[in-house]
């Protein structure tokens, strides 16, 4: 069996979901496979061109895989793991030049590797709309939830709540960062309309990366309203313990190609509410209040639920225990190594 060598360049970029995927991948196969990124200069044009020119010199007969959505043209003999199609649905969030490149190669990158690998059935649909491929060609891989999030989490809460100032032991978290897709301003809106109807001691803690000065004028923040905390990046290791400590969790996103947070605050045992759309009921279940997240009644109504009815928080709890259960990097490991296995002896 060939050995199988490992595009790890988006390693080198802030954790995300894309990133998360992959460290995860690659700590449950161990010596299983080869590793391989540029030196220096990862990002951008620069890796860019290592990936298209560099990379295929790299390969010595074995198979590649590349875990985060781009790949060197010229191979034929890889697998790709497409986790969106953003660039396409969402270009507004994007720096035009990074949107075009992205949309001249995807296609063509589908067309011609051995196999795709994609997180949900709706990023399937939309690689279907975009690249005309065979749908036996994309298999539908969900991503997991490490350990670490679990209800017993909340014993590093002090920990958190000190370490990020939040001004509230008691709070709704939004995880996600300022982009337009991730609907920030109707969930502000929303939380503006129910100011008067909650404790004065709640307040809406937001974790992630602040956007650009462009991505933000165009996500239309004028003012916060009151009682918003913008906690910004948080180390990975407070994470399981700021979701396990918040009242609920709300993740309306517009878009989005799986929505692990949903996944990381279910397994915590924190009551979700979820936008209905893109990938978001197909990890939410019946185990999260989903609304339509283009309306900011919607929204406010569902927030204001998780907040005053304990009883719904109770029966989400674990409604949300019971669904994460049922995703595991362990799982997405195996059966992505299967496919890893099945091109290889191809």
């Amino acid at each position: 069996m060939p050995r199988i060598l490992v595009n790890t360049r988006c390693l080198d970029a802030p954790l995300t979901g894309t990133q998360r995927y992959a460290k995860e991948l690659l700590a449950r196969w161990n010596d299983d496979v080869d590793t391989v990124a540029p030196g220096m200069f990862t990002r951008g044009v620069p890796g860019h061109a290592w990936e298209q020119l560099v990379l295929p010199s790299k390969l010595s007969k074995r198979l590649l895989f590349c875990p985060s959505n781009t790949a060197p043209l010229c191979v034929k003999d890889q697998v790709l793991t497409i986790h969106d199609l953003s660039v396409f649905d969402c270009p507004e969030g994007f720096n035009p030049r990074f949107a075009a490149w992205y949309r001249f190669l995807l296609p063509k990158l589908a067309r011609r590797v051995r196999q795709i690998i994609t997180v949900s059935e709706f990023v399937k649909e939309r690689i279907l709309i975009h690249t005309k491929i065979c749908p036996d060609k994309v298999a539908v891989i969900p991503n997991g939830v490490s350990p670490s999030f679990c209800p017993e989490a909340i014993s590093g809460f002090d920990a958190a709540l000190s370490s990020l100032h939040l001004p509230s032991q008691r709070y709704v978290l939004v995880v996600g960062s300022l982009e337009p897709r991730k609907n920030l301003r109707r969930l502000f809106q929303a939380w503006a309309r129910i100011q008067e109807r909650v404790p004065e001691e709640l307040w809406l803690v937001v974790v992630g990366d602040s956007a650009s000065a462009r991505v933000f004028a165009q996500a239309q923040f004028q003012t916060l309203p009151p009682r918003v905390f913008l906690a910004g990046r948080v180390a990975d290791s407070l994470l399981p313990a700021l979701y396990a400590g918040a009242v609920a969790m709300a993740y309306v996103s517009l878009y989005e190609g799986f929505g692990l947070p949903l996944l990381e605050g279910m397994a915590t045992g924190t009551p979700v509410l979820a936008g209905n759309r893109s990938s978001l009921p197909e990890v939410v279940g019946t185990a999260g209040l989903t609304v339509d997240p283009e309306n900011e009644e919607e929204i406010a109504e569902g927030i204001h639920a998780l907040i005053e009815n304990s009883a719904l928080r109770d029966d989400l709890h674990k409604r949300g225990l019971l669904r994460a259960s049922q995703f595991s990097w362990e799982d997405t490991a195996r059966r992505t190594w299967c496919v890893l296995q099945g091109a290889a002896q191809a």
